[in-house]
């Protein structure tokens, strides 16, 4: 059964960082691809960043230069450094994950909240 659990959520200031971990089971972690997503209140769902099997990485540009996303094979766990925070970018943060790169995502985590204030 796989499951990927989200923590590291929280409120912090704007200008603020906080780091969320999603920690996989059930997979062969080190021949999957990782993704970061996020749903804000009244929007759709959004991609934020990615890492490959191979640990190749990419961003949104709304969180390019600010964000970075890493993972912990050994530990079967995906991380996002968020720093310089700012409101917009609370959200439901949710992780993903897929074999095939060319595919969505298989499976999805239950998600954390993120809310930062002004």
């Amino acid at each position: 059964q796989v499951q990927l659990v989200e923590s590291g959520g929280g409120l912090v200031q704007a200008g603020g960082s906080l780091r969320l971990s999603c920690a996989a089971s059930g997979l062969t972690f080190g021949s999957v691809h990782m993704g970061w997503y996020r749903r804000a209140p009244g929007k759709e769902r959004e991609y934020v960043a990615r890492i490959s099997s191979g640990g190749s990485t990419a961003y949104a540009d709304s969180v390019k230069g600010r964000f970075t996303i890493s993972r912990d094979n050994a530990k079967s766990t995906v991380y996002l450094q968020m720093n310089s925070l700012k409101p917009e970018d609370t959200a439901v943060y949710y992780c993903a994950a897929k074999y095939r790169i060319i595919t969505s995502y298989d499976y999805w985590g239950q998600g954390t909240q993120v809310t930062v204030s002004s």
